[in-house]
């Protein structure tokens, strides 16, 4: 399955030259930023494991994650947070993200491969790949990277807010995420346009 993934990567890298592959993670909580992270790979690069964040163990996508991190040629994480959520909608916000991870990378590749189906508008060339942390090694690096990172940061949220129990559900739409916003109100960090529907 990763030989698959790096496969495609190297395939694409035939055609298209040294290109970024970039994912989000934390569009459907109620709390916290959005995050997206992009990857650059060099054409000799294989991590062993490297899949869509989503098919990995909590264990699994950390140590995977120093990998990465360790093995990437560049890689940068970008966030928007929860008032630009409120502010631009969550699509917009997470086109704010990847574009912020994209600006950050130490190498600027002129070709991005997006996780989904809508650009983000990065000013580069951009193909937009639906699963593509199914396909690519790059889009699924970049989707461990991002979904790691955000969960970390939730986990600092969960010290800062202890009472909406952050560190359980990483701010998503649970059973227990709900009945503690109705206990003690929305946080400061709280996705105000997301909690409307709230009864």
């Amino acid at each position: 399955m990763t030989d698959d993934l790096f496969e495609y990567d190297r395939s694409f890298r035939l055609e298209n030259g040294i290109f970024c592959g970039i994912d989000e993670a934390g569009r459907g909580p109620l709390a916290g930023d959005v995050y997206a992270a992009a990857v650059v790979f060099d054409n000799d690069t294989f991590i062993d494991g490297i899949n869509d964040s989503k098919k990995l163990s909590e264990k699994k996508r950390a140590e995977l994650y120093d990998i990465i991190i360790q093995k990437a040629a560049a890689y940068s994480v970008g966030t928007a947070s929860a008032a630009e959520i409120d502010e631009h909608n969550i699509l917009r916000a997470t086109f704010i993200a990847m574009r912020r991870a994209y600006d950050g990378l130490g190498i600027k590749p002129s070709f991005a491969i997006v996780d989904g189906n809508r650009d983000p508008g990065l000013g580069i060339r951009t193909m937009t790949v639906v699963k593509g942390d199914g396909i690519s090694a790059s889009i699924a690096a970049a989707s461990i990277i991002a979904k790691v990172s955000r969960d970390r940061y939730m986990t600092e949220l969960a010290e800062k807010y202890p009472e909406y129990q952050f560190k359980k559900h990483k701010g998503y739409p649970t059973k227990l995420h709900y009945e503690m916003i109705r206990q003690y109100g929305p946080s400061p960090v709280h996705r105000m346009s997301f909690l409307k529907k709230m009864h």
